[in-house]
């Protein structure tokens, strides 16, 4: 059963939708038991920063979240689900995020003819092979929307990056932690293949 992690948060429906479509079963639940029992967990999400910080804390998720990283029980996070995982956020200044991952989430420079927020398909680069991407090809594809981005303290956990504005770290591993600043569940077949990836990662793997 996979576990995708209900606080409130936008798009988490079509995120389990793309999840059963792929063969899986899958359940919104914001219960610790449940979540903990999974073999895999989603955190999805669009919305505020510092909200949805809100809304894990009111749960009582944030604990329940580290500890799933722990038991190093398969994690995706995406879009805002990935910016969670990591310390900070400069839209929301003096709230901590879950500090799973270091690193900041910061605004997205304004540049010429470049809209703010980013709503689009943009490609990816693979600077490390990353388990998520197995079976695609660098430059394919993915739907983004946001207005900021990744900048990881460790470089060596970004699996992937696009360009738009300036260098965008668009998706990380660590152990058995998994993110995407992008939407797998609206990116086509690319995202598809990406989430399959996923599914198939077992506990056991670090």
């Amino acid at each position: 059963m996979i576990a995708i992690i209900d606080y409130d948060a936008g798009n988490i429906k079509s995120v389990e939708k793309a999840i059963v479509a792929l063969g899986e079963q899958a359940v919104l639940t914001r219960d610790p038991e449940q979540i903990l029992a999974a073999e895999k967990v989603i955190l999805p999400g669009v919305g505020a920063f510092g909200d949805a910080m809100e809304k894990l804390h009111r749960y009582g998720l944030v604990d329940v979240i580290k500890k799933v990283v722990e038991k190093k029980t398969p994690f995706l996070g995406i879009c805002l689900g990935l910016q969670l995982l990591f310390e900070r956020s400069d839209e929301s200044e003096g709230v901590e995020g879950l500090g799973v991952l270091q690193g900041e989430i910061v605004r997205i420079p304004d540049a010429p003819d470049l809209k703010i927020p980013h709503i689009g398909w943009n490609s990816l680069k693979f600077p490390k092979e990353g388990r998520l991407f197995q079976g695609l090809d660098e430059d394919c594809y993915v739907y983004f929307v946001h207005s900021y981005y990744l900048k990881a303290t460790d470089e060596s956990v970004v699996t992937a990056t696009t360009d738009y504005s300036t260098l965008i770290h668009a998706s990380v591993e660590k152990d058995n932690v998994f993110a995407c600043q992008f939407h797998p569940e609206k990116s086509s077949d690319v995202g598809l293949t990406i989430l399959k990836n996923f599914l198939a990662i077992n506990k056991e793997e670090k």
